[in-house]
């Protein structure tokens, strides 16, 4: 059986729990909002739809996906795909949900660079994801032998967190984008608005735990390559 030291379970553990209590959290308040209907009586597709529209944006399609807060933007198909509760739903969630993802639609037509610079890192992160596993194990076993495979393991590691930390921007900024539509037409405004503000501000806190996960993930690293060498 493999052994890791107890400093990476104790990082692994804590940022593990720390992002259950976020993703419980988010799940609350997108069923508390969930709850709450909209005025306008707008279904997320038609928020979605009416965004799109209000942007010029004819070649990107809203379709209807599955699983629980499943919702995303396809650069590559150019769709939306909104889960079943934000699609069919009327709600504060589904508006939120709608709109911060049409904010990546936006955000595609208007080539903006922290998008794009996201887009150009996927293959490199495919590929240090499924690597990271194995170069893990093997480089804490031969770590005082081969510190060199921790070496080669950081930078695996490091690639995920460089992802990790531009995919802050461009999740921001699609909440900036989708909340100032949703004010701006009179879709969600007062309570409402405030709500999904509240709803893409808890959404946006998964991937600054993630992000802060990943990096602290990687110093831990850095460290222990260093005392190795050091020894």
């Amino acid at each position: 059986m493999f052994v890791f030291d107890y400093g990476y379970l104790i990082v692994a553990g804590v940022f593990s729990v720390i992002g259950y209590i976020i993703q419980q959290t988010l799940r609350g308040k997108f069923k508390k909002y969930n709850q709450m209907g909209l005025q306008q009586r707008m279904s997320g597709r038609e928020v979605a739809e009416a965004m799109l529209q209000h942007y010029g944006i004819a070649d990107v399609q809203v379709v209807e996906g599955r699983g629980f807060l499943t919702d995303h933007y396809n650069p590559v198909n150019r769709t939306v795909s909104l889960s079943p509760e934000v699609y069919q739903n009327a709600s504060v969630s589904a508006a939120a949900v709608a709109a911060h993802e049409c904010g990546h639609a936006v955000q595609h037509a208007k080539s903006y660079a922290w998008l794009q610079m996201r887009s150009a890192l996927v293959p490199v992160v495919k590929f240090s994801a499924m690597a990271q596993q194995w170069l893990l194990i093997l480089a804490f076993i031969t770590l005082n032998t081969m510190p060199s495979i921790m070496l080669i393991t950081i930078v695996a590691f490091a690639a995920t967190t460089l992802f990790s930390l531009v995919t802050l921007p461009v999740e921001f900024d699609a909440s900036r984008r989708g909340l100032a539509w949703l004010d701006q037409s009179g879709v969600a405004r007062g309570a409402e608005y405030d709500g999904a503000k509240d709803a893409l501000w808890w959404a946006a806190m998964t991937y600054v735990a993630a992000a802060l996960s990943s990096l602290v993930m990687v110093l831990y690293l850095v460290f222990r390559y260093m005392a190795a060498t050091r020894d």
